[in-house]
């Protein structure tokens, strides 16, 4: 109640500049026709609006498209223009927009991460209806789900004893501003290159409520995040509240090089409350707690960096450190780092299509402690990442089909380790912290995965698919057993949209 109080206060003490700006709602990652946008991105034919951070506003995908539009080659032209069509708004200082869509799901396991399958395979019902109001520089965007794959997908922290349930894709309320944005509560994130989980937030989830500030521009920004994570109970039956802090620093060195420091916080304990410190945006979390205060939090500290290096090669890299082991290396009980990285290039491939080629790894320990309520989980599942003690290979192609599909095909090499996420870890300093590697614990699953996605929409008409492959070695971590499969899933809706404008005093 305090944080909600806060955040009414801010909105009301900026209120007075409402005639001066006009908010935007956030465009939805699971949109069908982002990929298409993503594939202009990544070829370097349209400017990055966000550059590792989505979502990003509807409003700033309108502006980086259309400054591609002047100069754009006749087919990538035709393609701009779709998109503008789409997510081009009206200008009314208050307006509204509601968007219904009913189909169905189909998938081989319920769980939507192809490379850790789970959960039964079947065909669902899914409908759901996108509601927004935009009244001068404050937005409110809800998307309630109807979702019953739900019921069969172990990341799913909903009730399972149903016939029917449903999620919040979205709901929120932002004010933005020329300098300033605040956002409270939920829609889906993702800090990373792409194509791939990122470390400190990302997609894998269903997420969460949090509270985000923004300051400053595309080049030089400031962004602050905080949320609850959900109540866990230790062995003596104590109430353990838990709690999210992420800050992020991002600014250009040079027209083609881009950097971003971050840092993010678990806290979890009996007595825990929400802690302001932990909120503070100008606050070095790593530095006025681990080597400040010495309070007891779990605080992974990250760097990105997004360079052009030509205009066929874009570089993007991502590395976060959990824990370092930088005294007495070669002790027998050294405890093994904790850390996560990925590598990614991507650019143009001759006239029309784009590629994208990426390295991932996370360290046999990463994202938990011997401290389990700081996990950099919720409810057990990655709050970024999911699963840790695994390396990713993978190549991309994106192919652009008329103006409405793009098809990616894939190639893959995964190797999972016996390390998983909720497991405990050994204690520092012992025997078993010291015969633990850094990667790769136990039997390394191999999985070798050859896939094609579909996704786009056409009238009323959208479908996001991905079909693949696998062959997979020591399957499940048992040596030896070697299994092939199909894994794919598909989303098929139909649905419209209506706008007009608010009218009152």
């Amino acid at each position: 109640m305090l944080r909600f109080r806060w955040w009414a206060a801010a909105i009301l003490w900026l209120m007075p500049g409402a005639a001066v700006a006009q908010a935007s709602p956030y465009l939805a990652l699971d949109d069908p026709s982002l990929p298409i946008l993503e594939h202009l991105i990544s070829r370097g034919d349209v400017a990055d609006p966000s550059p590792f951070v989505r979502p990003f506003r509807r409003a700033d995908a309108v502006r980086v498209l259309e400054a591609a539009l002047k100069t754009a080659a006749p087919a990538t032209a035709k393609v701009i223009d779709e998109l503008l069509t789409r997510y081009t708004e009206r200008t009314d200082e208050a307006r509204w927009r509601v968007a219904p869509r009913a189909g169905f799901q189909t998938a081989s396991h319920a769980r939507r991460d192809p490379l850790h399958p789970a959960g039964s395979d079947g065909i669902w019902p899914y409908a759901e209806v996108g509601f927004e109001g935009v009244f001068g520089p404050v937005a409110l965007v809800a998307r309630p789900v109807g979702e019953t794959r739900l019921l069969d997908d172990p990341d799913w922290l909903g009730r399972k004893n149903l016939d029917f349930t449903g999620r919040m894709a979205d709901a929120y309320i932002s004010a933005q501003w020329k300098w300033v944005r605040l956002l409270y509560g939920k829609t889906d994130q993702e800090w990373g290159p792409g194509q791939v989980y990122g470390i400190p937030i990302s997609t894998y989830g269903y997420g969460r409520e949090f509270a985000g500030l923004r300051v400053g521009t595309r080049d030089y920004y400031l962004l602050s995040e905080s949320a609850q994570l959900r109540d866990e109970t230790d062995s003596l039956g104590q109430v353990i509240h838990r709690y999210f802090f992420a800050h992020r620093l991002g600014f250009k060195i040079s027209d083609p090089l881009r950097m971003a420091v971050w840092e993010t916080v678990v806290l979890g304990g009996p007595d825990r409350e929400f802690d302001w410190r932990y909120n503070n945006p100008l606050s070095v979390m790593l530095l006025a707690n681990t080597y400040g205060l010495g309070d007891d939090s779990n605080i992974m500290v990250g760097l990105d960096l997004d360079w052009k290096i030509a205009r066929a090669v874009h570089l993007q890299g991502q590395l976060a450190i959990d824990d370092f082991q930088y005294k007495n290396r070669s002790s027998p009980t050294r405890y093994p780092d904790r850390y996560a990285f990925t590598i990614a290039l991507f650019g143009p491939l001759g006239d029309r299509l784009g590629y994208r080629a990426l390295y991932s790894q996370a360290s046999s320990l990463a994202f938990r402690t011997s401290e389990p309520f700081q996990n950099f989980t919720d409810g057990g599942v990655g709050l970024g990442r999911s699963f840790d003690d695994n390396d990713q290979l993978s190549a991309f192609v994106t192919v652009p089909v008329r103006r409405n599909w793009m098809l990616t095909p894939e190639l893959t090499m995964f190797r999972q380790g016996q390390g998983r996420i909720n497991d405990p870890v050994p204690p520092p300093g012992t025997t078993a912290a010291g015969q633990t590697p850094n990667l790769f614990i136990g039997t390394v699953e191999h999985t070798y995965r050859a896939a094609l996605g579909i996704s786009g929409q056409k009238g009323i008409l959208a479908i996001q698919a991905n079909a693949g492959f696998h062959h997979i070695t020591n399957e499940g971590n048992q040596a030896g057993h070697t299994v092939d499969r199909f894994e794919g899933r598909l989303t098929a809706t139909i649905g419209h949209a209506w706008q007009g404008v608010i009218r009152g005093e």
